[in-house]
């Protein structure tokens, strides 16, 4: 099924709506958010492929989604290290952080090292709302994503690409094709530009919310909170 994307400007929205007349937290968004992303994780890398998963957060909401995802990772079985150079001091973020490190997760500060002791990395670094220049230390980051040959997972977007425009002309994120994408609660308009595997993590939209912001509701298989997805079509 074709799903139909979502502008950042619509997406921002949608999820304000979410936290006011939805009732949701922003915990609980995240939450859900990570629980999507530690799926789509356990379907492109069992854990008979490599239990390693290195998990690369940004300081914003989309490093939370990878905080969450981490500590889900670790209950399944995976063995994740945490990659969260740019912590926020947000209480949020420091709680999620404290839950990781209560159960032994480790934190790295070398990313080039990082990658050469892991099976699979979740690029969580930046989400629908990046925009402007890339700073440091992520450029070497993504220029590391873009260059690995082990398979990367972007949580909502390649980071460095634009929401609506896609991969960069130039800079770290240029030709940066990472093996899948999830896209949260629904596909942003650079899916028209991704290549790989893609998938949709967004089980609790009710469908009043999705028939509002013009969004299709898959049919989700059982228990899981994520679904592969093709995408075409034109945003809102």
């Amino acid at each position: 099924m074709a799903l139909r994307t979502l502008s950042a400007k619509s997406a921002a929205a949608l999820d304000q709506e979410l936290m006011s007349t939805g009732a949701f937290s922003i915990d609980q968004l995240m939450e859900l958010a990570g629980l999507s992303v530690s799926q789509a994780v356990f379907k492109l890398q069992p854990l008979n492929r490599g239990k390693r998963i290195l998990v690369a957060c940004g300081p914003g909401n989309n490093g939370g989604d990878g905080l969450v995802a981490a500590r889900h990772l670790f209950h399944y079985g995976y063995q994740p290290t945490v990659y969260y150079p740019k912590q926020s001091k947000n209480e949020l973020y420091q709680r999620l952080t404290k839950q990781l490190k209560d159960l032994k997760v480790p934190f790295t500060d070398d990313f080039p090292s990082a990658v050469q002791q892991t099976d699979h990395i979740v690029d969580a670094i930046f989400g629908f709302s990046f925009s402007g220049e890339v700073r440091e230390p992520f450029p070497k980051v993504i220029e590391a994503l873009r260059n690995t040959q082990l398979p990367v997972l972007a949580v909502d977007a390649p980071s460095s690409w634009n929401i609506e425009s896609g991969p960069p002309d130039s800079g770290p994120g240029k030709d940066f094709m990472p093996e899948a994408l999830i896209s949260l609660t629904a596909p942003k308009p650079l899916v028209k530009w991704f290549k790989g595997r893609h998938f949709l993590g967004g089980r609790f939209l009710s469908p009043e919310m999705a028939e509002k912001y013009g969004l299709d509701l898959p049919e989700y298989e059982g228990l899981d909170q994520v679904v592969e997805v093709p995408v075409e079509g034109g945003k809102l």
